[in-house]
């Protein structure tokens, strides 16, 4: 395993996480997510991501529990606080004070911790004032409940003006967690030129686009198994799912062989040799998975490979950088 500062900070994580979204406490039986957690940690990884949206704050409980017992100063555990939790209700949702405060304490408690290394802001609450919501943070830093804050899907407008708000509040924004892939690149126009002048670093996830870089869904074919074969799931993948797209990565086959990698560590790799991407975020539902995942630490992809998976793909790939303010949420979902 690696390690990369993350921001503009002393933090230092491993650039492969585990990350528990759609896995823990949901798909997975307890006993197989606490031996993929055991995996990864056998595997070199360090840092944890979750969030208390997941399984409705039962993928943080089962974290915790998987982790018991661990060195607490040798891990840095991640998770994130907007999307509706518990009943649902008026206030169980967004970025107020009162939804951050509450938030935070429930997690430390299914987390069994008295910190998070980092606490996001999973969205960006446009029905909360941002002066607000980053006071809240500033305190939740000074309360010692979380040692940096970062931030997921903002935009560079939303990230500058959070930053410099954050800055006045004596903190530092240090991390923006987006979608990125070779697929999914709508973060290089605007995200990564605003984070790198900013010091703040990605933590990116879905770097295997939702599996479909695995090369497992075939053009022409109904999928049978993974996510795409989910109805609820296969509708939000629906992008990466038309035949063009499918058949694309079928072309990055012999790329991946020929660099002497699987599919997933190509893709896990191909993210890590952006410079401002300081870990790539994946998840198991297997212990052979993380196994097979950790691989793509520290591989370095020449710029002959990376040109052969930009011509494979072509036009297939997404980069427009208005895509992350229109899958973002218009107002709070409760």
């Amino acid at each position: 395993m690696e390690f990369r500062y993350l921001g503009n900070s002393g933090l230092k994580i491993s650039e492969i996480t585990y990350g528990n979204w759609l896995t823990h406490g949901s798909q997975v039986e307890n006993e197989v997510a606490h031996a993929c957690v055991r995996a990864a940690l056998d595997a070199g990884i360090s840092t944890f991501d979750t969030a208390d949206v997941y399984a409705n704050t039962k993928a943080e409980s089962v974290l915790g529990e998987a982790l018991k017992g661990e060195r607490r100063e040798s891990l840095e555990i991640f998770t994130k606080v907007y999307w509706p939790t518990g009943p649902g209700g008026k206030n169980d949702t967004g970025l107020s004070r009162k939804h951050i405060m509450e938030s935070i304490n429930g997690s430390l408690q299914r987390l069994q911790t008295d910190y998070v290394d980092l606490y996001q802001a999973h969205r960006y609450d446009t029905e909360t004032p941002l002066e607000e919501t980053m006071q809240a943070f500033a305190d939740v830093v000074r309360q010692g409940k979380a040692l940096y804050i970062g931030v997921s899907e903002w935009t560079a407008d939303q990230i500058r003006e959070g930053h410099a708000l954050s800055k006045e509040l004596g903190f530092q924004l240090i991390s923006s967690q987006p979608q990125y892939s070779m697929l999914w690149r709508v973060i290089e126009p605007e995200v990564v030129p605003a984070c790198e002048e900013l010091g703040m670093s990605q933590i990116v996830w879905s770097p295997m686009a939702q599996g479909v870089l695995s090369g497992k869904y075939l053009p022409g074919q109904a999928p049978t198994e993974g996510r795409a074969a989910d109805e609820r799931m296969g509708k939000g993948m629906a992008g990466f799912l038309s035949e063009e797209t499918l058949t694309a990565v079928q072309g990055l086959k012999p790329l991946a062989e020929e660099a002497g990698l699987t599919m997933p560590q190509l893709a896990i790799a191909w993210v890590l040799q952006n410079p401002n991407v300081a870990a790539a975020l994946v998840g198991a539902s297997r212990p052979e998975q993380v196994q097979d995942n950790v691989q793509a630490a520290g591989v370095k992809l020449d710029a002959d490979l990376m040109a052969k998976i930009d011509e494979v793909l072509g036009d297939v790939v997404e980069r427009d950088a208005g895509k992350t303010a229109e899958n973002a949420p218009q107002g709070r979902v409760a």
